[in-house]
């Protein structure tokens, strides 16, 4: 198994289509066995799940994300934990032990300065979502 966690200063970042930086996470017989960090070097949106799929990525753990990228990770064949929040080690641990708080409802949210931005209802002028 290897998981990504959208990631930022330790922490599940919350705009998935912004995503600098995941975190990997192999993981065999229930234990992480190996973790780095690895940039997206611009990629963006829907081109994060090429990205994630590229890297053998089958499970993400992320906060918001927009409906096109659902769509992207689903067809690339990657299991969703949206709406995440806290510590991204703490959250693979916890989702290897059952116990994981996700919301599987959530939609990106966008934050101060994204004008016009709402992938939730998809009016995303000069963005592309998903």
């Amino acid at each position: 198994m290897k998981i990504a966690v959208t990631y930022e200063n330790g922490l599940v970042f919350q705009h998935f289509g912004h995503t600098a930086q995941f975190k990997l996470y192999q993981v065999e017989n229930g234990q992480v066995q190996q973790a780095e960090i690895v940039d997206t070097n611009g990629s963006g949106h829907g081109a994060l799940a090429g990205f994630l799929s590229q890297r053998g990525v089958d499970t993400l753990i992320c906060g918001g994300i927009g409906g096109g990228a659902r769509t992207a990770l689903e067809q690339a064949g990657i299991q969703l934990y949206p709406g995440v929040n806290g510590s991204a080690d703490r959250a693979v641990e916890d989702l290897l032990a059952g116990r994981l708080q996700f919301d599987a409802n959530t939609l990106c949210s966008h934050h101060a300065g994204e004008e016009h931005h709402n992938c939730g209802e998809h009016h995303c002028a000069g963005h592309s979502c998903g």
